[in-house]
């Protein structure tokens, strides 16, 4: 494992979001979703890719509090310009559990 400073963490941006929107990502190699997620007023709503679709289904994303990395680069997944990184952790079967607050927290709140 690799170390890293305490300055090289202050700089990853993991902020907490709700999903106001999810909908299948058609145009996807692998099973995804498409999430629109609201970081509140000053990080606002961004978009993202998540393959996360073997344990949830889009009904049950919307309104759920996420931690995702809103200061990476965009980056282009075929037609969808991803803006932020919705964190999880594989389970045993390599599928994506999300990380998420386990008490409501306001949008755009910072991990610390």
């Amino acid at each position: 494992m690799q170390t890293i400073s305490w300055d090289d963490f202050t700089k990853v941006e993991l902020r907490v979001g709700r999903i106001i929107n999810a909908a299948p990502f058609a145009e996807a190699r692998k099973p995804a979703y498409v999430l629109h997620v609201d970081f509140g007023e000053e990080f606002g709503i961004k978009k993202s890719s998540a393959q996360i679709t073997h344990l949830y289904t889009p009904e049950e994303l919307v309104g759920k509090l996420v931690v995702a990395v809103v200061n990476f680069p965009k980056k282009q997944i075929g037609p969808l310009m991803s803006e932020c990184l919705v964190t999880g952790f594989h389970n045993d079967k390599g599928e994506v559990v999300l990380c998420v607050p386990d008490r409501p927290v306001p949008l755009g709140t910072k991990l610390l």
